[in-house]
């Protein structure tokens, strides 16, 4: 049972905080829901403790999936105070969610207006620039909305924030590209993945398997546990001749699932064109005893066999 929270808007919002650092969202979503009464109903006004209410709710529901929540309250902690960075980021990965990306793109461009450092920004507008270049072509900033211009102002109120919030940012970079494999995504992180990863298979059906591998690679960034997003791009990269790095992937997809039947046909035929016959043979035995009438495998056995010979 949930301890009671005494009724201080500052308690609350630490309880929110407690409840969202253990993963607990929808509780902390709740406790930042009865701060937010209990400022409004206090009637004094306290912009800047009201943004960030509105901005660490809209932190919950994005990690749910609730996207169209997430920009609600995104919107309003930024109507009370412009240009914080923190709801711009979440309002950004709301927008490329819905794969919303000219909206996106302004929102990751308006905080690199205030701070050029922040990495997930960075990535952010290679990610989107990628996106809008594939959907609208060679013109597409011509079609984006107005980015707004950020004051002076905005920028020396973030660098003379708490420096925990500087160092949130720093850490940002080497969460991302170093502990990606062992942190639990949220719903919308999945939902990216997923969306990434259907546009990886689209390339390949086009025989674009360079940037089926960027689209692949963009998806493990956001979830690295779907196994079949490893054994795709593997595919891409024994299509591209690139056998060492397709004995990667589909090592990576095995241990995600030791069922995965492509993934042992794909690094057989990995090993086969680096010559490792043996290493070939044993993940072709292991995948006909999970599907002995397998035609593909039984016939690369017989090629295998014959290169042995």
């Amino acid at each position: 049972m949930a301890p009671k929270v005494s009724d201080s808007v500052e308690q609350l919002r630490a309880a929110g905080n407690q409840n969202f650092r253990n993963g607990q969202y929808g509780e902390a979503s709740a406790l930042y829901e009865r701060a937010l009464r209990l400022l409004q109903a206090r009637g004094s006004a306290d912009p800047e403790e009201e943004s960030v209410l509105y901005s660490n709710r809209a932190a919950c529901y994005l990690k749910d999936g609730n996207c169209t929540d997430c920009i609600k309250d995104c919107t309003s902690a930024l109507a009370l105070v412009p240009f914080s960075i923190k709801p711009l980021l979440r309002r950004a990965s709301a927008y490329e969610a819905l794969e919303k990306y000219p909206l996106a793109y302004v929102d990751y461009k308006t905080v690199l207006q205030i701070d050029n450092s922040v990495a997930s920004a960075l990535e952010g507008i290679n990610r989107i620039t990628r996106a809008l270049m594939d959907s609208l072509g060679p013109e597409w900033r011509l079609k984006l909305p107005p980015i707004p211009v950020v004051p002076v102002s905005a920028q020396k109120r973030w660098n003379s924030m708490p420096s925990e919030n500087h160092k949130e940012t720093a850490k940002n970079k080497s969460k991302e590209t170093t502990t990606a494999k062992s942190r639990v995504p949220s719903a919308g992180d999945v939902e990216r993945a997923r969306v990434l990863k259907e546009e990886g298979n689209e390339l390949v059906k086009k025989g674009n398997h360079k940037k089926a591998i960027e689209k692949y690679s963009e998806s493990l960034l956001c979830s690295s546990l779907e196994s079949a997003t490893y054994s795709n791009r593997a595919l891409c990269h024994l299509v591209l001749k690139q056998y060492k790095e397709a004995v990667k992937d589909c090592t990576e997809a095995l241990k995600l699932d030791g069922k995965n039947v492509k993934a042992f046909y794909r690094r057989a035929q990995a090993y086969k064109a680096l010559k490792d016959y043996k290493s070939s043979l044993a993940d072709i035995s292991s995948l006909l005893q999970i599907e002995p009438r397998n035609g593909p495998a039984q016939k690369l056995r017989q090629e295998v066999n014959q290169n042995m010979n």
